[in-house]
């Protein structure tokens, strides 16, 4: 080459690896992260052709570790945990340590340090987000009480890494320390009290006042650029000054940006360099992969396999029951867990820095992802028929679901007993999120008498808690709506937005009580004939609502005057309506 550009070669041989090899990934219905590994591979040093700078791809890894770790505290909530604290919380602790233990009955096989073994089990303990969010997507699980606290039980894995990131470098400087490892970890744990401090007190008085006033100039270069300082600047000199892993410290600083009126801002302006950046981490480590690795050491392979897909989803399991769950919702988190990611390999990219994983516990990392991220999708079909294969034995599927069926029995028990002494007016509402809760509060202001039907344990045992009528269990079942009084119903009102199990909900309910009026809740204006042909009486369109909504916005910024700008908007709602019904009676 007529000049010396081994930045440019890089970035175009990864990209282009990246983009051929992602494309085919998703062809076959796998993660993109698969093609991003196997680019990584392509061009790494132990395949021939093209190789790639390491040390380089190293340096913009950095970078984009810095970058994945801004999003995540971009969008870390606290409330998100708080949802689903009695299952995530206890849940992942316990996974976690199950895997980490097994890492280090793994590592002590090979002949490996305690440190290291210690490390290779924190690292296989973490699921990938992406992974798991793109699986409960694909099947209509995000929006579940399963979905739920799979994505519950992630966050708290991704509190753990964050500790984890602290603990590694004093594990790794522990023996040369003067007081040892105690001494250590003490100093480090000081030190990220420190930034915690810094970051949180003064940062959340600078840093959003400098977003804001940013913003206000009305230029997007400087405002990108902004955030992208604030985030490297403070990951930088969380390293260097405090001793911290960069990725913890672009982590703090997603979390205090995160709290500024301009977050969503940030998150949209960042994304582009972020996913950049993350695909170049991905490449970087799928170089440190040796194919012949594989052929070397298929047992370590073969074993740290049996943790990802083995080990954590049986723990994961037995936990979840243990915890009076049902059986469903541990198989989902489950599945969910069976795989590792982005955190697995960022701790142990830093663990390698500290010393702490060698050459064949990266590979194993690497390999182990390829293998589980690929299975992941097909895992996730694999639900219902392992369902219905554990229902084949009663007493194994008991067994299993015996604290979760006591737990459910008991209160509905109650609240069975409660509807059947009461005579007023009554309402059965299905789901409690946002949109239950407004119509659950305006039914009982009115003076009727309301009992929600839910698949979320904690939500239910929360209403009783407080006085009110609440079901756990599947409102398409006929008993749940017995119990839940329908026969004497005036109205049921079905707030859940996802079409699963809504088509036989509606057909038992309008077998069990004729007279009841049904009121459902749908996203697109295409599922009307569906629903009126099993029975809904009326029914309230997502599509219909936002062109009603978004009319009555715009035509009262123009001038329009409130009374009239409704009108239009009901105009719109009636049109949308109206042509499906046209095409329904046609």
């Amino acid at each position: 080459m007529p000049h010396d550009t081994p930045l440019l070669t890089l970035l175009a041989a990864a990209f282009a690896a990246a983009w051929l090899l992602g494309l085919l990934a998703r062809k076959l219905h796998l993660s993109p992260i698969v093609g991003y590994l196997l680019a990584g591979v392509v061009i790494g040093p132990y395949t021939p052709g093209f190789v790639g700078d390491v040390a380089l791809a190293s340096q913009l890894a950095e970078v984009g570790v810095v970058l994945l770790m801004f999003g995540v505290g971009l969008h870390f909530h606290l409330r998100d945990l708080l949802q689903v604290k009695g299952i995530a919380l206890p849940g992942a602790l316990i996974q976690s340590g199950v895997a980490t233990l097994l890492g280090v009955v793994l590592g002590w096989a090979e002949g490996w340090p305690m440190a290291q073994g210690l490390v290779l089990g924190m690292a296989l303990s973490v699921a990938s987000t992406v992974v798991l969010l793109r699986g409960l997507e694909e099947h209509d699980l995000l929006a579940t009480p399963a979905g739920h606290a799979a994505i519950g039980w992630l966050i708290v894995e991704d509190i753990l890494t964050i500790v984890v990131l602290v603990v590694i470098p004093a594990l790794g400087d522990g023996g040369a320390a003067s007081g040892g490892l105690p001494w250590s970890l003490a100093v480090s744990l000081a030190k990220l009290a420190a930034l915690v401090a810094l970051v949180f007190l003064a940062g959340s008085r600078v840093l959003p006042r400098v977003l804001t006033h940013v913003a206000r100039l009305r230029s997007r270069e400087l405002f990108t650029l902004t955030v992208l300082a604030l985030a490297l600047a403070i990951a930088v000199g969380a390293a260097y000054v405090f001793g911290a892993s960069m990725a913890l410290g672009a982590f703090l600083a997603g979390m205090v940006v995160g709290q500024s009126a301009v977050s969503h801002q940030a998150a949209a302006d960042a994304l582009p360099m972020r996913d950049a950046f993350a695909v170049l981490f991905f490449v970087s480590v799928g170089m440190l992969l040796d194919p012949s690795f594989l052929l070397r050491e298929p047992l370590l392979l073969v074993a740290g396999l049996a943790i990802v897909l083995v080990g954590k989803p049986l723990a994961a399991l037995l936990v979840t029951v243990l915890l009076g769950y049902s059986t469903r919702t541990g198989l989902v988190v489950a599945l969910g867990l069976a795989q590792i990611g982005e955190f697995s390999f960022i701790l142990g990219d830093l663990a390698r820095h500290h010393g702490l994983l060698g050459e064949a516990g990266a590979s194993l990392l690497v390999a182990c992802a390829l293998v589980s991220i690929s299975l992941n999708p097909f895992l996730f079909r694999w639900l219902d028929p392992i369902e219905a294969r554990l229902r084949r034995f009663p007493r194994l599927w008991r067994l299993l679901d015996a604290r979760s069926a006591r737990k459910r029995a008991a209160i509905n028990a109650r609240t069975a007993d409660a509807i059947a002494a009461d005579a007023l007016p009554l309402a059965v509402i299905v789901g409690y999120g946002p949109v239950g809760q407004a119509v659950d509060r305006a039914l009982r202001r009115a003076g009727t008498d309301t009992v929600v039907v839910d698949l979320n344990m904690d939500t239910v045992a929360s209403l009783e808690a407080k006085g009110q009528r609440a079901l756990f269990g599947d409102a398409s079942q006929p008993g749940i709506l017995q119990q839940a009084g329908l026969a004497r119903a005036k109205h049921l009102v079905v707030t859940l937005p996802h079409s699963v199990n809504r088509a036989p909900l509606i057909a038992a309910a309008r077998e069990l009580a004729p007279q009841c009026r049904i009121v459902v809740r749908a996203r697109y204006l295409r599922e009307y004939g569906e629903l009126i042909h099993f029975g809904a009486d009326a029914a309230c369109f997502e599509e219909a609502e936002a062109a009603a909504a978004l009319t009555e916005v715009v035509l009262a910024d123009l001038g329009l005057e409130r009374s009239a700008a409704s009108a239009e908007g009901d105009r719109v709602r009636q049109e949308a309506l109206g042509r499906f019904e046209l095409e329904t009676n046609a």
